[in-house]
């Protein structure tokens, strides 16, 4: 549409099924192009796209043509099928239900950015439900602990 400018940062957060350790360090790097595909696919700006064992961070500029849910229904159920299609872990490989979504500033954005590339140390030290409740802290958004995500200590 003429004249309609934005300036949208997402960020989506999802985990695997079962909060299963099974994004290996092989498979991560991979996958995580991958779903950079999906999102430039889409027609959005992929910014960073990382995560760690058992779950996926991305960054992306998100244009007003398409919803959030939408980009988290097409990364999942694409990236999901992908992993499935070339048989990159044994058995069926899904995504938990629902993601967390969170918008940034523009200012924020080089610092969300370092900090989803730095997950690897990142989760040294913080477990993702520490990460995970600390950012819907941060965000102040409501929540109840019997929907997050299962968490396994």
């Amino acid at each position: 549409m003429p004249n309609t400018y934005s300036q949208i940062t997402i960020q989506i957060v999802f985990a695997v099924k079962g909060r299963e350790n099974i994004l290996h360090p092989d498979l991560r790097p991979e996958l995580f192009k991958y779903i950079t595909g999906i999102i430039k696919g889409k027609g959005q700006l992929p910014l960073a796209v990382n995560g760690w064992k058992d779950h996926v961070h991305t960054l992306f500029g998100l244009s007003p043509n398409i919803s959030v849910s939408e980009m988290a229904r097409d990364i999942k159920a694409n990236s999901s099928k992908w992993i499935n299609d070339s048989k990159l872990i044994k058995g069926k490989f899904n995504w938990l239900d629902g993601y967390g979504a969170f918008s940034y500033s523009r200012s924020q954005r080089d610092d969300v950015i370092k900090y989803i590339i730095n997950q690897e140390n990142h989760h040294a030290i913080k477990s993702f439900k520490e990460e995970y409740v600390d950012m819907l802290r941060k965000s102040e958004i409501e929540y109840d602990e019997k929907y997050l995500f299962e968490f396994y200590e």
